[in-house]
């Protein structure tokens, strides 16, 4: 069995989650967090113990003793339990991209010390790690990212 912190459950990526999770009977809900109050309900669902809404996420994760993290929380707030995960050996799923933009290096030495894999849930991000699993990182060039969408969405140059 395999145990799953899903953190931003009631946003997009976080409800994704949970159903994929509920259709796999190998995969269990350790803990879910979110910014807003809708979270009684989910966790009735799912039966989870371990449920907190705001707060220091990395006492959650510490309480729950997840397999996996998945962080989807929006924003700097995301930092503290992507450091947690990295910090703790425990396989990361990030859809929290400002985690890694904002605090890169303290990211970086995180999982220097503890290690597990960071798995990347943004699609774009998630394509490029696809493309490249398996590839010796001096056999790249460059890589090139488009947007896809965002502020600028619909925006020219001008």
């Amino acid at each position: 069995m395999k145990r799953i912190a899903v953190l931003g459950a009631t946003g997009s990526i976080g409800r994704q989650a949970l159903d994929v999770i509920a259709a796999h009977p190998e995969l269990e809900v350790a803990a879910l967090s979110s910014g807003s109050t809708d979270l009684a309900e989910l966790a009735a669902a799912h039966r989870v113990d371990h449920v907190q809404v705001g707060g220091d996420p990395a006492e959650l994760l510490e309480r729950a003793s997840p397999d996996l993290v998945l962080n989807a929380i929006v924003g700097f707030a995301g930092l503290p339990a992507t450091l947690w995960a990295l910090e703790h050996g425990v396989d990361l799923a990030l859809a929290n991209k400002e985690s890694l933009v904002a605090a890169g290096e303290l990211a970086l030495a995180a999982w220097q010390h503890g290690g597990g894999r960071l798995l990347p849930v943004d699609s774009e991000h998630s394509a490029v790690f696809q493309c490249l699993e398996g590839r010796p990182p001096e056999t790249l060039d460059s890589v090139v990212l488009t947007a896809s969408g965002g502020p600028f969405r619909g925006r020219t140059p001008e």
